[in-house]
């Protein structure tokens, strides 16, 4: 009775058609089971690709995201137009039948950048005077004043940024990473995010499905690491329990799913089994990568931070020690750039809260001779409309800015143009798929040959379109 169940067991639906595919539930469990102990060191933990498709410029990425949308009008997008035009009406050529959020239907008049621009480094590249540290950095950076995006509100406009859909439910860029890529440490996740938020600005609401990993599986979704208080929810024993006992629990757990698995062959089974002894493992690891006080009193100054203190300079901190561990994609989102009135004053407060902490990252790095394979971007999900909301800027899609820092970027450059006004990119468009096709190009990545088949198709993060921005390669 007992083999006949075991037979029908071994027979069911779900058995055949996983041991007649691609075998990947046996495969990522036996991948599990041939790693070190749940105490053993960081090692190189592989992804699907196994060998990459070219030679890296890069290991890692840092993506800064200015969630709310800055204006490009006030940070890197230099226009006098714009600014001799202040107060009359936006010319009818530009907005006539353009998608507008808020001021749909409302009278259009310019309004100009509220802030001065000077040529920074030797590059002479033009940014708003309020970048003073950042400045001096001029000529690492590549500045892109042509992004173009899809969505004209926040929510999916960061969905479209991360995803390169605007449908929920795809996988993060973080996801898509690891999936390809695996990661250089098994005791943090692959895929780090830190949120921050400051005194400016309307604080933009940011929701977990952004580092998702949707289709993939569920070992690739990108986990929230809390900067202030405890880092991560649940993630310390209970009261009373030894790390032995608790070591006990976890094997026999695991030993639990390797039966389970050894006649379903689910690789979410296997996911299971190393989502649970990565916890464990991040019992010890997690409280070393918050702890700062191995960190000498001058980097903390450079910084700008006395510790894991939720800010976005001791993000930026924790995002360099998350990038010396092995992390893959560490994203921060800084939520304080949603300035539909007061630009003047908001911009200038929140530029201040993110100025000195992304030079400081930029500098830390460098000395570390982490740069060079670390590629740092900055962009929100949107810019601001040239023409006024009050005393503030409206969502706007047609043209908006970022800039690109280190492993295999070209620094000391600008590519790309709007318009006399900021409206359209109309030089060198960079859609947000062109940038994608970039950042997986730089780690080694062809970005039409990472798939993964769901719902009848194969889906690749940029969809069926990209371009390799080439031109601002090093």
């Amino acid at each position: 009775m007992q083999l006949t169940s075991q037979l029908l067991a071994a027979m069911s639906r779900r058995t055949f058609l996983s041991r007649t595919a691609t075998g990947i539930g046996s495969v990522a469990l036996g991948s599990l089971l041939a790693s070190s102990t749940l105490h053993g060191a960081d090692h190189f933990v592989p992804g699907i690709l196994g060998q990459l498709h070219h030679a890296p410029r890069a290991k890692r990425i840092i993506f800064l995201t200015m969630a709310g949308g800055p204006s490009h009008l006030e940070t890197l997008d230099y226009k006098p137009k714009l600014a001799e035009m202040s107060g009359q009406p936006m010319p009818e050529s530009f907005t006539k039948g353009q998608p507008i959020a808020q001021l749909q239907g409302q009278q259009l008049k310019c309004l100009a950048p509220q802030h001065p621009f000077k040529k920074f480094g030797e590059s002479g590249q033009q940014m708003a005077t309020l970048f003073s540290k950042l400045g001096e950095l001029a000529d690492e950076l590549c500045i892109v004043n042509s992004l173009r995006t899809q969505a004209i509100n926040h929510d999916p406009a960061h969905t479209f940024m991360n995803t390169g859909s605007t449908i929920s439910g795809r996988p993060a860029m973080g996801s898509w990473l690891t999936y390809g890529l695996g990661c250089e440490t098994e005791n943090l996740p692959g895929f780090v995010v830190l949120t921050s938020t400051g005194k400016y600005g309307q604080g933009q609401p940011i929701a977990s499905r952004q580092w998702h990993s949707g289709f993939l599986p569920s070992k690739f979704q990108g986990v929230e690491l809390r900067s202030k208080g405890d880092p991560v929810l649940y993630v310390n024993r209970p009261a009373g329990v030894t790390l032995d006992q608790q070591s006990d629990v976890v094997d026999t757990v695991r030993k639990l799913n390797e039966e389970a698995n050894s006649t379903l062959h689910d690789p979410e089974i296997a996911t299971r089994i190393a989502q649970y002894e990565l916890a464990f493992r991040m019992q010890t690891s997690v409280p070393q990568l918050m702890d700062l006080s191995d960190e000498p009193q001058h980097v903390l100054d450079l910084y700008g931070t006395k510790g894991a203190d939720g800010t976005f300079a001791a993000n930026c901190l924790l995002a360099r020690r998350l990038a010396e561990r092995g992390v893959r994609f560490i994203q921060l989102y800084h939520r304080d750039w949603d300035h539909h009135g007061g630009v003047k004053d908001q911009i200038a407060g929140t530029v201040g809260e993110i100025d000195g902490p992304c030079a400081a990252l930029i500098r830390d790095l460098k000395a570390r001779d982490m740069l060079k394979d670390t590629l740092i971007v900055w962009t929100g999900e949107f810019g601001r409309t040239p023409m006024a909301q009050g005393n503030g800027r409206d969502h706007h899609i047609k043209g908006f800015s970022a800039w690109l820092c280190g492993g295999g970027i070209k620094g000391g450059i600008t590519y790309g143009a709007t318009d006399e006004l900021g409206y359209n990119a109309v030089d060198n468009i960079c859609e947000v798929h062109d940038l994608h096709a970039t950042l997986l190009h730089l780690l080694g990545v062809d970005h039409e040959r990472m798939t993964f088949r769901a719902q009848g198709r194969d889906f690749r993060l940029t969809d069926v379109h990209g371009h390799i921005v080439k031109p601002i390669l090093s």
